[in-house]
């Protein structure tokens, strides 16, 4: 029989920490100081509690519980000493069943991984979704990890074993997990569509209009469908537009001209050797949510609309945020003369595809017919993931300024020419870089980067006579980037007349930054309090589709936390069941609660 909350909150101490008995291996030490955070208002908040219990010991705790851990497919497992949870789990992982070249490869990986870190190799081999990593996927986690850092590495370890404990967690409360499992289910499947090119490498690529782009659309059509949208369609410029009506909706009579409508929705192309992830969570989190108020018979008393936006990132054309902004009447004539890599233009790939370009304006929105617009996204990043808490509320997306520039000094011999009569214009850039790096980090939450750096022609024996960059500056509101900006510019002309050398810089991007509307953030705050998670506001140093909502109506934002340190624009990309699970819950009770404020009104 699964125990309860309720039952946990009520037991005696001794018997408390017993009930709680092999969530960590051989440690009942961290459930008997969570246990004073009783009475707990869910699991979640239990499972935070037990976070937290951890975090709050000492260095040569946190070493002994995961030297306490068995090796994995090692000796414990060959003399079956494993506890009962630990077999099971690398069992289901198939590690009970290696090959002797496998077994031999972990044993390897096992012996070098205790040489470099001192403790043993910790991972979640039930994996994201609970059901069991593949070998494969497991041999290229150990390899891949065993470069990290120790410090990095103690905290992987660390929140690996937390991972594990949520899974056994999961299975003594028996907890429901079905919403979480068929998001994560959807991405996956829609990851089957990649662009050629990628495809043969097991890579996902989705552009822009592409033959895989365009059987994602219909897929998401597909879905939309068969859970329970009223209608759906595919718009001018190839969003997948699904529509739930408000209450008053009689099948068949068009939408209830007087009820408001709430828009969400986020991207569901992908950069190049990209995620599964980024953008189509918050495709896919609000279908669940239709999916639940459809098997229930129930409508809200405003309507509820749900967008696939078909780009967001750029990737096949230079038109970023073409999908959301067509809706709020943003679209560039001029973007359909730009050629692809292959000399295709937009207006061919769209007149391919079957799109419309004249019913272009007609996707524009009323702002007025909507009541706002909200995102969930993974976080892309690692705060989440390294404070151990599965969902964020954004308070803004930064608003950013990019620039391209060079410097320009003198070519000259690396031998002969002394150090202090040189004009070398990458020196120049590297000081450009150490600067914007401290400068930003003054900000707390201000970013700074050069992401490309070229020495053109140039050689191993020759001191560089031109450097070419790039200048990425973000902040979470345009008074602080504008600060870092007139910083980081007057530091490049300061170094530039000290070395001798001049600079060439011009501004590429400036992006406005979208600070979440109070009163949507605090929907989304009073919906994660709900489910016991304490709430932690961050900003997103990321764009988002919400960027270009906000320039017309209000618009709040909700972060679920990824794993393998929050990765995002990489195969890597992933978040697990639970968190997802929460992050549909979220979703239903800010639309649970905004339907009790529609009808107070």
């Amino acid at each position: 029989m699964s125990l309860t909350i309720a039952q946990l909150n009520a037991a005696a101490p001794a018997e408390a920490v017993a009930l709680l008995d092999g969530i960590y291996e051989h440690s009942p030490w961290i459930a008997e100081r969570a246990l004073a955070a009783r009475p707990f208002r869910s699991l979640a908040h239990l499972k935070h509690a037990l976070v937290q219990a951890l975090a709050a010991s000492s260095a040569d705790e946190q070493i002994g519980l995961i030297r306490a851990h068995p090796e994995l497919a090692g000796k414990a497992m060959v003399s079956k000493t494993l506890t009962a949870e630990s077999t099971n789990e690398q069992s289901k992982a198939g590690l009970t069943d290696c090959t002797p070249e496998e077994f031999a490869k972990i044993q390897q990986l096992n012996a070098d991984y205790n040489a470099k870190f001192g403790f043993p190799f910790i991972l979640a081999v039930r994996g994201p979704r609970g059901t069991g990593l593949a070998k494969r996927e497991i041999i290229e986690t150990f390899a891949r990890r065993l470069h990290n850092h120790p410090d990095f590495e103690l905290g992987e370890a660390l929140r690996n074993i937390h991972r594990i404990a949520e899974i056994r967690l999961d299975d003594k409360f028996a907890a429901d997990i079905t919403l979480g499992n068929d998001v994560w289910d959807w991405q996956e499947q829609l990851s089957v569509h990649t662009d050629p090119g990628y495809a043969e490498k097991g890579q996902l690529t989705v552009t822009y209009l592409t033959d895989a782009h365009r059987a994602c659309a219909a897929q998401i059509s597909g879905w939309m469908r068969d859970v329970g949208f009223d209608s759906v369609h595919i718009d001018a410029v190839g969003n997948v537009v699904g529509r739930y009506e408000a209450a008053g909706f009689i099948e068949g009579s068009g939408a209830t001209p007087d009820a408001k409508t709430l828009l969400t929705g986020s991207h569901y192309d992908t950069v190049r050797n990209g995620g599964k992830y980024d953008g189509r969570l918050g495709i896919f989190v609000p279908m669940a949510c239709v999916r639940e108020l459809k098997r229930q018979n129930r409508r809200l008393p405003f309507a509820f609309e749900v967008v696939g936006f078909a780009e967001e990132e750029g990737q096949r054309y230079k038109a970023t945020f073409l999908g959301s902004g067509a809706l709020i009447g943003h679209f560039d004539q001029r973007w359909l003369d730009q050629k692809d890599a292959d000399g295709i233009t937009m207006r061919e790939a769209m007149q391919h595809a079957g799109l419309k370009l004249e019913d272009i304006p007609k996707i524009q929105r009323d702002p007025a017919r909507y009541l706002g617009f909200v995102e969930v996204h993974i976080e892309q990043g690692p705060v989440l993931t390294e404070l151990d808490l599965p969902l964020g509320i954004v308070t803004s997306i930064n608003g950013s300024v990019r620039y391209v520039g060079e410097v320009v000094g003198m070519a000259s011999h690396a031998g002969t020419t002394p150090m202090d009569r040189r004009r070398d214009a990458a020196a120049a850039v590297a000081e450009l870089i150490l600067y914007t790096e401290q400068r930003a980090a003054k900000d707390g939450d201000s970013v700074g980067t050069v992401g490309m750096l070229e020495v053109p022609s140039g050689s191993i024996n020759v001191v560089p006579g031109r450097c070419k960059f790039s200048l990425d500056l973000r902040a979470p509101n345009n008074e602080q980037r504008d600060a870092l900006a007139t910083d980081v510019v007057n530091a490049l002309k300061d170094i530039c007349e000290r070395r001798g050398v001049r600079y060439e810089l011009e501004e590429t991007m400036r992006a406005s930054a979208a600070p979440s509307d109070p009163a949507w953030q605090q929907r989304w705050e009073k919906a994660v309090d709900a489910l016991g998670i304490p709430l932690f506001r961050m900003p997103s140093g990321a764009g988002h589709d919400a960027m270009k909502l906000h320039e017309v109506m209000p618009q709040a934002m909700l972060f679920v936390r990824g794993i393998n340190s929050g990765i995002s624009h990489n195969p890597l990309e992933s978040s697990t069941n639970d968190d997802i699970q929460l992050a549909v819950q979220a979703f239903q009770l800010l639309l649970e609660g905004l339907a009790t404020e529609q009808a107070a009104h």
